[in-house]
């Protein structure tokens, strides 16, 4: 295999790789797919080590090496739909219906894969609000005031954040936010349990899919980027937690609510 086929086959197998950690998956999917694509198009040697934030890519053969690739991937949100769609590829590529080229332009169209609706993402927001909320004991009315919560909770992350507030900082005040509505709303004699209905509320916010991927990283031995994620994930709930403290304690010493 010239050195030219090299490059290009693992230029796909590195932007594979790049797609799926940036989208959350977790370590040993990308260093599994990388050396899964770099084998069906007939790479000799590659070697690919891969971090929460980072991966080092190094292939040759058995006189020289010819290839060398460090790329960093900043944490960022889940987006299991891309990781579907190269773990599907990859399986195509192994069985031989794309040539680097046709791969590479797939794998740009998956890179771009645009999110799910503003909309949408808030409707999904409210209704698992408001399920978590009956899902952990409140009634009826309970979640539907979740629901409202959550649907207030996206509107303000993605009509009036749009990202230009860091994670701490988003997270703290949508922690707060939604506590302070669903404060409002049971001061208003709707809702009978508070404490559910803020659970419920701040559900959106939870970090779930990135514990879990920590988790999976350190039983799987990936130490430092599983304890990284983890770090991640904890830091995301403290700021949640400190939202919600927050409006709390303001509610218990104004109106001598329950601190929860």
């Amino acid at each position: 295999m010239s050195s030219a086929n090299t490059r290009e086959a693992l230029d796909v197998a590195s932007l594979a790789g790049d797609i799926l950690l940036a989208s959350g998956a977790e370590i040993f999917r990308v260093e599994e797919t990388i050396d899964r694509i770099a084998r069906a198009y007939g790479v000799e040697t590659s070697d690919a080590f891969v971090l929460s934030s980072g991966i080092f890519l190094t292939a040759g053969s058995v006189k020289e090496q010819d290839f060398a690739r460090v790329r960093h991937i900043p944490l960022s949100a889940a987006r299991l739909d891309k990781v579907a769609a190269v773990n599907q590829l990859s399986r195509e590529i192994e069985r031989g219906m794309h040539t680097p080229e046709e791969a590479k332009e797939r794998l740009i169209l998956i890179q771009q894969m645009p999110q799910k609706k503003n909309r949408t993402q808030v409707l999904a927001s409210g209704v698992g609000s408001g399920c978590f909320c009956f899902l952990f004991g409140g009634d009826l009315i309970d979640s539907m005031v979740a629901f409202a919560a959550g649907l207030l909770l996206y509107l303000y992350l993605l009509y009036l954040v749009r990202g230009r507030l860091s994670k701490i900082a988003s997270n703290i005040t949508g922690g707060a936010l939604v506590t302070f509505a669903a404060v409002l709303i049971y001061e208003a004699g709707l809702g009978h349990h508070l404490g559910e209905i803020i659970i419920g509320s701040i559900i959106p916010l939870v970090p779930g899919v990135n514990f879990t991927n920590a988790i999976r990283d350190i039983a799987d031995q990936d130490y430092i980027a599983g304890f990284v994620r983890l770090l991640d994930a904890l830091l995301v709930t403290f700021c949640i937690a400190l939202g919600v403290g927050l409006v709390m304690i303001g509610y218990h010493k104004i109106m001598g609510g329950p601190a929860l």
